[in-house]
Formats: structure tokens, C-alpha cells, sequence
């Protein structure tokens, strides 16, 4: 590392890694506000209805260019009409392993059938107001048809050859070859350079063999026709290394997808890049799909960066971007970078070579944003189009990529937890953007059993890390050659068995409720893409990879079960304009990106990607030091006092760091601490406290929002990821908002599931915070909104609230302040003037379990095609409530039941009177009827249905329609590939309780 200095050739890490972020946030910030959702406004159908740029999505996999234009335009009003917001057409087809049925000279990705599939797309996509993104390249990584691996724009590697000596022998013969043949297709393979060096024990691990850096010597001029002569000096053991530079010859995922076929391009070279525009411009970008762009296009989107070999990703500018970006050059550290399988073969002493690979993959770092994120960016905004990625899969800074792209994603397949989330949502949040993506819903070997429920849970988690836009995964186009029923599906079969990624759409019988699911999915992503993110606390990251699971020390397993929220960034993201501190007037204390996350503190901890060595860059810690001098607080974790570059140090370049740091450790706001369990003291003693709080541990997870007309809370009882252990329990706590609005302010429910906002009627005040009651069953969420009395239509205007009742819950209604009991007695509610009321409730009946359920079953079964199929009416009278693989006749159904039942209610029943249904266990989605009447959508996580006024004395007639997955016909009818899979437990299985209870006005 060094510092910018004038009298360098080099450029500084800034200008290396932080151009084109620049430049690109500028403009984000700038149309920040505008781009925004708009602001509640106290419109009642703002959450109600949200709008169709905020709905899910779909990723929509096409067999590359075999599709109907028709079939087409109907799968856009299919997923039009149950409620999504658009869709991403992606060329999969890992189901079909005989590629020639797809006929890729006349059907590939970019032919002209693949053309006029997207025209129609678009054509429909346009009048229905929905947006259709399209993938870069077939399939993944980004590659271009024609393409040959030894182009100068393809995919490049660095292989290497070794070959041993003992001290005094010598060595004649040709340059030790790749310990790795070429892939196929690679013809060409240039020598960058041979080396000599010294074993040093002393510097091997399990893995790597140990060297003198001192001893490397550069044999490359030695070289004539390919042959090699070298004597060793005489003592120790010494190894020749051999530097390839060829392509890597890799192909995107499940191809050929194309004639000629396609291979992926160098993605950190301009000449990669310009290979994948130029094809677009040339091939693919006609008058009239440029015209249908501009009507219903939305992104450009490409994949994770799935780079393959078996040597190091290379690209040809490396040495020069090295020597650029350090004022060294690269070749004397190369015995520390090779690898082999993705195994370093060789290093240094350990301090060293942990930084040799630090400068490395920072320089590899700056190349991938600047010369392929960048500039693809670029490219795509003068098209009308945007760029969103998942720009990781590479040891690359995904947090500055993600402040460069218009939409940053993450996926739930492939992030191990939520930390990976928070990641990309610091780089959005500062660049002033207001997407975070995430390609949801996919689960090894669940095709066909994926249930609604297992999704939800998935994303209550993302959604809080951050995450505002649901792309699920996904919608397979109808058929392909040789399919079998219920039609293509992209990843089933899967080497023979189940696949992962559920194949949604008309073949699913839960599509017959999918509204209630695209409802739900559209008033969260409302909700958190409106206004600006709010978190606690910036944790200061030095090497910003991502999809690594790795988090925060404290925050990640304490912070975050009391409340706190924390996001992640990277040295790139403190040179953005947003990286200032609020001067005092808009916070009591500095905040850093006063109009963004507004974050009330930084957190720096050791490098946990360098065996958490505590490290800081001349950079970074003079930026942070001028945060810290404009009022930020500071929490160093670890010995930062005797700080390490990150990267190889310049001539007293560790002095400059320490002396910052030490300048840094005096300011009255910045605390060091050793001890982990410390951090939370060491923040309150700076006066830095979380927006949401809890006295004790929870699993409550939270996100905020803040609008010129309210404070949003997200809340959802999740975990920080899906695989640990034991499960997420039901929580029932008091839980603390704090409001960034001054004047009169109330807070609101905001049900995603029905659409309804409503006054809550029960909590406390203590100036800035709100405190109310928390119960959420484990996956669940509640949105609540801290805003102006009359927001959302409320009524009830500066009307006293219940601040505590002994009943079972307090409301507001058509009557006013109401209480709600299950029984008869008599309560008392503190009143918020200071009063307490006396409220009589008269008897109520007891609950009900109904005692005969008609079972009433449409069951699905192939169809004369594969993408038809035949419904056979079964009915079964209950007498307790099963699954349907527990009844005889129901054992390998799917499809959709209608359980109806009758209850009573006595002549004493009144107006007053109410009752919820509790359904216990149900799968896999629901609708509720009574008395001939459709409920309003119910939490598909609680399944509790409030029967409110639609119940009547006498008779009453109840009726719950099941939909379910459709792996129980699946496993019977095509046993060679789902015949593994355990029958599974779907349908209503109860118990089914009918609790009533009686309100009344509290006066």
C-alpha cells in the first residue's frame, strides 16, 4: 500500500478502486429523492395496493430459443395476472441433458426465434405494465456466441508448472508445463515467466510449500526456444515455477446454448467487456426490440461470478493494474498467488504473503468494478435499461460493487446468512440507491415440494438484513422436447432426481392463491423501498467479500438479538459524497451519511478474512480519523494500536498508520476495547443506543424505513441464518421504537397480508420512544408505522390510548377504544390520561372444535400432454383431521381439497360478538369462507382468521380451501426421478378451534 503521491507514476488505491463507484453514486444521490417510492402521504391504498414496479418478480427460464410467441404472451398474462411485477428471462435448461433436442443452430440464445420470444415478451409485458429484464449472456458466466477461448477478450488463467532441484544440480530441458492440461478448445498458451527460489520450511503449511521471497530469481531471459538450462546454488532444496497465461476455455452453465457456441469473457479487461456490448449492438439490439426496451425493459442482469479453473483468474492488464495500484511489481510475488484447484501452492512468510494476496485481489478488485461493472452500467443507461448483479463469487470487493451497480442481489441458495445481505446493503444504502435484489426461493432437491410457507421464512430474514426486491425462482417456460408432466422445468430432473428451484405457475396447484403471496411480497418490498434505510451501526470491513457468511463479531451474535441493526462497508464506500457527518443541527451526535443510513457509530475490528489481524490502510484510517474529528463515534475492537497494512507497506508507511491510529485513540468519542463482550458498554458510554430494543435476547430481527411522513418497522421473529439450530420459538415481548418525527405521533399496524393499516390502540410513550407488545409466531412479521395522527384514513385523531388492560386486547373501532375478551369479567384499563377504566364483558361461549369435516378434493393427475392435467373429484367425510398421505384414499394425492363444516352458535350471540378461527396446522396455502363469504387473506405463518362480523347465531358454515404442492402424484407417477423423495404431510391437519369473544367500548 502507499499514498497518493504526486511524484508517482502509480495511481492510489482510490483512484484505482473508487472511480467509477464515484461518479455513478454522484448521480444516485443526486436522484436519490426522486427515484424513490413515494411517500406515504396518508393515502389509504399507498400500502393497499402497491404499485407494480414494487411487486415480485420472476426469474423466467426459457429452453435458450425454443419458445412459441403465443405461449409467450400467455405466460406474461399468467404472471401478470396473479399479481407479479415482472419477469427476468434466463436461457436454463439443466433438465434436458440430450442439448441437441434444442437445436441451438436455429433455436439458441440470441437466434432469431429467441429474438421474436423476447419482442412478444416485451410487447406484452408493455400493456401489462409489466418490466422484463434480460440476462447478458446464456446462462452463466457472461459469454458471447463465436467467442474462442484464445480470443484476447475470453476468460483467462494463469497456469503453472514447477519442477524441483536440490542445491548444485541442474536443470536442461524444456519449461516445466502446466501441472493441468488445457480445457478443451484452448490452443494457445503464452509464458509470462519462469522463477527459481529457495524452499524455506520454516514458511510451508499443510497445504503450501514455503519459500524465501529473497531467493526468487527471474530466469524468464534465460529462456531460448522453449528450453530451459539453471544450475541451483549450492544448499537447501529449490523448485523452478513456470507461468502459463492461456484461456480458460469455460463455457456457460448446462451449454451449449448457442451456435457458434459461447464462452465466458474476461471479466476485469475492457476488450471482455466491449466483446459483450459489441455483440448485443451488432446482433441482438434491433431497431424494434430497442423500441420494446424502452417500453417495458428493466434491467441487464447477470449472474455470480462463477469464474472456473484450475489455475489463478488472470487477465493479461494484471501486472501493469498491479504495479499501478502498489508501486511494485507483480511478478516477484506470483509463487504466493498460483493456485492449483483453488489451493495456494506455495508462500511466504505468513505476515507477507497475507498481504501480497491482499494487494492482489484488491488490484483484481478494481479491474472487475471499473472495467466490467462500470462499464456495463454504462452502457446499458443510454439503452433505458439498469445493470443489477450478484457481484461476488470472486475474492472481490462485492460492497463497493454494490454501490456501482443500479441494483445489487443476493440469493438465498447461496448466502450462508443474513451478514452476507447486510454486505451489499451498506454499498447500496451509501451510494444512495434503493434496490437490493435477492433471487429467492430455490432449495436443493425440493422441486415440486417447495412450499409457500418454507419461502416466507426464508425471506422474513433477507427482507430485515436489507433485501427489497423478490426475484423468485423462478417460472419455467410451458414445454420442451421430450418433457414429461406438469410440463419443462429448468433444474428437474436433476442428475436423474428432484432439482432445486420450484417450477411456479399454472401446473402448481398453490397457483390458484398465488395473489394472496404476490400481495404480501408487493406491500413489504412497498414498505422497505420507500424512503431511506436507517441502521445503527457502519462495521468497518477491509476486505469486502461477500457470500462468505462471515460477520461482525459482536454485533452479529449480540448486537442483533437486543435490537441493534448494523451494515458493512469498505474502503472504496468512505470516498463517496455521501461519507460525511451530520454537523449536529439534524442528529445530537455526528451521524455518518446524515441523509442516507445515518449511521450512529463505525465499528472497526480486525480483518476476520486474515486471521482477524488488525489491520487499516493509510486511507482508511486518515478518512476515518476525519469522521471521527467531524463527531463520529468509534468503536476499535483489538490491538489497533500496534495496526498492519493490509497490503505489502511502503517505506515507513506502517509508521504513518499507527500515527493516525494513535491520533485517532485521543478523541474523546473513540473507544479501543479488547474484549468482545465489552463492545455494547463501550457504545452506550458514547451515548450511542439502537433504534429497536428489547430488555432481553430474541430472535426479533428489524429493518427501518423513514419517510417524510413516518418511520416504518419492519419486524420478523427469524434467525441470523436457515441452518442453525434449535428453531426460531415464538416470541411475545415489549419492544422500543424510537421516532425521528417530531410533533404528535401514533403508531400504526400495517398488515401485509390484508392490505389494512390501523391505529394501535395499546402502548407507552417516553419522549422519542414507543414501546407496545410483540407476538410473533416463528417465520412471522409485522410492519408497524410511527407517523401524524390520520395517516392511512385513521379516524381516531388525538383519541386517548390504553397503555395497559387486563383483557385480552384493546382496539381501536368504529366505536372508539374497544376491548376484546374471551370470557366474561370485568377489566381495568390504564388510559393514556392518566385514568382507568372499568369495562363489564357479559358471557361468551366457549371455543369450538367442529366435530365432521366434508372433504371435498380436486386431485391432479397427468394429462393426455405434458402440459395438461386431469382433475379427478374425490370426497371423504372426516371425523378428525389428517394429512392426506394418512388417508387411504387421498395417500399420493395433490391438488386442491375444500373442508367444509358446521357450527353452531347460540340465540345469545350479538353484534358484539366474534370469533377467531384457529386452523393449527394447514399446507401448504389457504382461503377461509364463512357463510358463503371470503375472508380476507390470512398470514399464511399464522394460520388465524378473525370471523369478525360474517358469523351469525344458529348455523354457520365454515369452509377452508387447501392447496398443496405436487410431489405426492409426482412420486407415483414419475417414480425414476421423485420416487425418492418421502411422501410428504399436506392438507388440513389441525386442530381447528372456532375461540370466540365478546367487545366492548371502554369509557
Amino acid at each position: 500500500m502507499h499514498e497518493a503521491d504526486p511524484q508517482r507514476d502509480g495511481i492510489s488505491r482510490r483512484a484505482v478502486l473508487a472511480a467509477g463507484l464515484t461518479a455513478g453514486a454522484a448521480l444516485a444521490l443526486g436522484a436519490g429523492a426522486a427515484s424513490a417510492v413515494a411517500g406515504t402521504g396518508g393515502a389509504v391504498d399507498w400500502f393497499a395496493a402497491p404499485a407494480r414496479s414494487v411487486r415480485p418478480r420472476f426469474r423466467w427460464w426459457w429452453p435458450d430459443g425454443l419458445v412459441d410467441p403465443d405461449e409467450i404472451a400467455r405466460e406474461v398474462d399468467q404472471i401478470a395476472d396473479a399479481g407479479f411485477g415482472g419477469v427476468e428471462i434466463a436461457a436454463v435448461h439443466h433438465s434436458i441433458k440430450d442439448k441437441s433436442v434444442l437445436d441451438t443452430a436455429h433455436h439458441g440464445w440470441g437466434s432469431r426465434p429467441w429474438r421474436d420470444g423476447v419482442e412478444a415478451a416485451l410487447r406484452r409485458a408493455a400493456r401489462r405494465g409489466l418490466t422484463v429484464d434480460l440476462t447478458l449472456g446464456p446462462s452463466w458466466p457472461v459469454a458471447v456466441p463465436g467467442l474462442t477461448p484464445d480470443d484476447d477478450a475470453a476468460a483467462k488463467e494463469l497456469a503453472h508448472g514447477r519442477a524441483p532441484l536440490t542445491g548444485g544440480s541442474t536443470y536442461q530441458g524444456p519449461v516445466p508445463p502446466p501441472v493441468h492440461a488445457a480445457a478443451a478448445g484452448v490452443t494457445r498458451q503464452q509464458l509470462l515467466a519462469v522463477q527459481a527460489a529457495r524452499v524455506e520450511p520454516a514458511h510451508s503449511t499443510r497445504k503450501e510449500t514455503g519459500l524465501d521471497p529473497d531467493s526468487v530469481q527471474d530466469l524468464t531471459p534465460t529462456v531460448t526456444d522453449g528450453t530451459l538450462t539453471w544450475t541451483a546454488p549450492e544448499g537447501g532444496d529449490w523448485v523452478l515455477i513456470s507461468y502459463w497465461v492461456r484461456g480458460s476455455g469455460q463455457q456457460p452453465e448446462s451449454g451449449p446454448h448457442s451456435a457458434p457456441a459461447a464462452y465466458a469473457v474476461d471479466h476485469f479487461s475492457p476488450a471482455g467487456t466491449t466483446a459483450v456490448t459489441s455483440y448485443w449492438q451488432d446482433h441482438l439490439l434491433t431497431p424494434s426490440l430497442l423500441r420494446l426496451l424502452r417500453a417495458a425493459g428493466g434491467s441487464f442482469f447477470e449472474d455470480s461470478v462463477e469464474l472456473e479453473t484450475d489455475g489463478l483468474t488472470w487477465t493479461p492488464l494484471l501486472p501493469e493494474a498491479f504495479e499501478k495500484h502498489t508501486g511494485r511489481p507483480l511478478l516477484p510475488y506470483l509463487p504466493a498467488l498460483v493456485l492449483d484447484n483453488s489451493n495456494q501452492v506455495f508462500a511466504f512468510e505468513a505476515q507477507f504473503t497475507r498481504q501480497i494476496r491482499h494487494d492482489f485481489w484488491e488490484t483484481v478488485s478494481g479491474l472487475f468494478n471499473r472495467n466490467h461493472l462500470t462499464a456495463l452500467r454504462d452502457w446499458a443507461h443510454p439503452l433505458g435499461m439498469t445493470l443489477r448483479s450478484q457481484p461476488y463469487g470472486l475474492q472481490t470487493d462485492a460492497i463497493a460493487s454494490a454501490a456501482i451497480l443500479d441494483i445489487p442481489e443476493g440469493e438465498s441458495l447461496g448466502f450462508k446468512n443474513l451478514d452476507d445481505y447486510r454486505c451489499l446493503a451498506g454499498g447500496r444504502d451509501m451510494a444512495g440507491r434503493r434496490v437490493l435484489s435477492c433471487e429467492a426461493g430455490a432449495y436443493n432437491g425440493s422441486a415440486y415440494s417447495t412450499t409457500w410457507d418454507r419461502f416466507l421464512r426464508t425471506m422474513g430474514g433477507a427482507y430485515a438484513a436489507g433485501v427489497n426486491q423478490t426475484v423468485v425462482h423462478g417460472f419455467s417456460y410451458a414445454t420442451a422436447p421430450g418433457v414429461n408432466w406438469p410440463g419443462f422445468a429448468a433444474f428437474s430432473p436433476y442428475n436423474g432426481t428432484a432439482g432445486y428451484g420450484e417450477s411456479w405457475g399454472p401446473r402448481q396447484p398453490t397457483w390458484r392463491h398465488v395473489q394472496d403471496i404476490s400481495g404480501y411480497l408487493g406491500r413489504v418490498h412497498q414498505v422497505l423501498q420507500t424512503g431511506t434505510a436507517r441502521a445503527d451501526v457502519a462495521v468497518f470491513r477491509q476486505t469486502g467479500y461477500t457470500a462468505t457468511g462471515i460477520g461482525a463479531s459482536w454485533f452479529t451474535a449480540t448486537g442483533v438479538p437486543l435490537g441493534w441493526t448494523h451494515q458493512f462497508l469498505s474502503g472504496p464506500l468512505l470516498e463517496l459524497p455521501s461519507a460525511t457527518v451530520s454537523d449536529g443541527r439534524l442528529a445530537p451526535d455526528g451521524r455518518l451519511a446524515p441523509d442516507g443510513p445515518a449511521y450512529k457509530a463505525l465499528f472497526v475490528e480486525g480483518d476476520f478474512f486474515y486471521g482477524s489481524t488488525p489491520t487499516l490502510a493509510v486511507e482508511d484510517a486518515r478518512k476515518i480519523l476525519a469522521l471521527a474529528e467531524a463527531g463520529l463515534p468509534v468503536v476499535l475492537f483489538g490491538a489497533f494500536d500496534q495496526a498492519l497494512t493490509p497490503g505489502v507497506p511502503d517505506q515507513g508507511e506502517t509508521d504513518r498508520l499507527r500515527d493516525l491510529l494513535a491520533r485517532l485513540l485521543t478523541l474523546p468519542h473513540v473507544v479501543r476495547v479488547t474484549d468482545k463482550a465489552a463492545v455494547g458498554d463501550a457504545l452506550a458510554g458514547l451515548g450511542v443506543s439502537a433504534d429497536v430494543r428489547h430488555a432481553t435476547a430474541s430472535t426479533l430481527l428489524n429493518a427501518h424505513r423513514v419517510t417524510a411522513d413516518a418511520d416504518f418497522y419492519y419486524l420478523c421473529n427469524g434467525k441470523h441464518a436457515e441452518t442453525v439450530k434449535p428453531p426460531v420459538a415464538a416470541i411475545d415481548h415489549d419492544v422500543t421504537l424510537r421516532r425521528t418525527h417530531g410533533g404528535r405521533t401514533v403508531p400504526y399496524l400495517l398488515d401485509p397480508w390484508t392490505g389494512e393499516a390501523v391505529r394501535l390502540a395499546q402502548y407507552t410513550e417516553d419522549g422519542a420512544d414507543i414501546t407496545l407488545r410483540v407476538t410473533l409466531q416463528p417465520g412471522q412479521t409485522t410492519i408497524v408505522a410511527l407517523g401524524r395522527p390520520g395517516l392511512f384514513g385513521d379516524r381516531h385523531g388525538t383519541s386517548a390510548h390504553a397503555e395497559a388492560t387486563d383483557a385480552d386486547a384493546v382496539l381501536f373501532t368504529d366505536r372508539g377504544l374497544t376491548l376484546r375478551a374471551r370470557t366474561a369479567g370485568t377489566w381495568t384499563t390504564r388510559l393514556s390520561q392518566g385514568r382507568t377504566a372499568t369495562t363489564r364483558t357479559p358471557a361468551v361461549p366457549a371455543p369450538i372444535t367442529p366435530a365432521r369435516w366434508e372433504l371435498e378434493v380436486e386431485d391432479w393427475y397427468p394429462g393426455p400432454d405434458a402440459t395438461r392435467t386431469d382433475h379427478v373429484r374425490r370426497g371423504v367425510t372426516l371425523e378428525t383431521l389428517r394429512p392426506w398421505s394418512q388417508i387411504p384414499e387421498l395417500s399420493d394425492s395433490a391438488g386442491i381439497g375444500r373442508y367444509r363444516a358446521t357450527v353452531t352458535l347460540p340465540a345469545g350471540w350479538t353484534s358484539s360478538h366474534g370469533a377467531e378461527l384457529e386452523l393449527g396446522q394447514v399446507s401448504d396455502t389457504f382461503r377461509v369462507s364463512v357463510n358463503g363469504r371470503r375472508l380476507p387473506t390470512a398470514d399464511r405463518l399464522h394460520p388465524v382468521v378473525d370471523l369478525g362480523p360474517f358469523l351469525r347465531r344458529g348455523e354457520n358454515t365454515l369452509e377452508i380451501e387447501v392447496a398443496t404442492p405436487l410431489i405426492n402424484r409426482l412420486r407415483v407417477a414419475q417414480p425414476t426421478v421423485f420416487g425418492g423423495v418421502a411422501r410428504q404431510d399436506h392438507g388440513l391437519v389441525g386442530p381447528v378451534r372456532l375461540v370466540p369473544y365478546v367487545q366492548a367500548a371502554v369509557r
